[in-house]
C-alpha cells in the first residue's frame, strides 16, 4: 500500500494507480469465518456390538488335541496310536462340542503325503475349523 502524500509534478488530477486491498482481504476474512462456523462437524463412527466385559480372568488352558503322523504310517491321537475309524469318531466328538479345541497336526518328514491328507480330509468332512501344523520349524533346512 502506498500513500501519495504531495505530488511533485504538480498534477493533482491524475488518477492513483495502486489498489487499496484492505476492503478485498476483510471481506474474504468475513466469508472464511462464516464458513468455518457453518460447516457441519463431521463424525465418523462404526457400530460394533461387543461383548460384555468379563469381570472374572479366566484360568481355562486352551484344549487342543494332537493327531502325530509317523513314518510307519501309525495315526497317534494325543500320543495313543488309533486306527482310521477311531479317529473319524475322535474327530466328530470334538466338533460336536460347545468350544471346539484345536487340532494340531504333526506329521514326521517321512510320513506320507497321503495319509497325512486323508487326515485332514476326515477332519474337514468331520468339521473341524480350527486346525494347525506342529513342528514345521524342524523342516526349516
Amino acid at each position: 500500500m502506498s500513500m501519495a502524500v504531495g505530488n511533485s509534478s504538480g498534477d493533482d488530477a491524475a488518477p492513483m494507480m495502486d489498489m487499496n486491498t484492505t476492503p478485498l482481504i476483510d471481506v474474504m476474512l468475513v466469508l472464511l469465518i462464516m464458513f468455518i462456523i457453518t460447516i457441519p462437524v463431521q463424525t465418523h463412527a462404526v457400530k460394533l456390538d461387543l461383548p460384555p466385559p468379563n469381570q472374572a480372568p479366566t484360568q481355562v488352558d486352551p484344549v487342543f488335541n494332537q493327531i502325530d503322523i509317523d513314518f510307519l504310517n501309525n495315526i497317534y491321537w494325543n500320543k495313543t496310536e488309533v486306527d482310521m475309524p477311531t479317529l473319524r469318531g475322535y474327530l466328530r466328538q470334538a466338533a460336536k462340542l460347545p468350544t471346539e479345541p484345536e487340532l494340531r497336526l504333526r506329521p514326521e518328514g517321512l510320513a506320507k503325503y497321503e495319509l497325512v491328507d486323508k487326515v485332514m480330509a476326515e477332519a474337514q468332512q468331520a468339521g473341524i475349523t480350527k486346525m494347525g501344523f506342529v513342528g514345521n520349524e524342524a523342516y526349516a533346512n
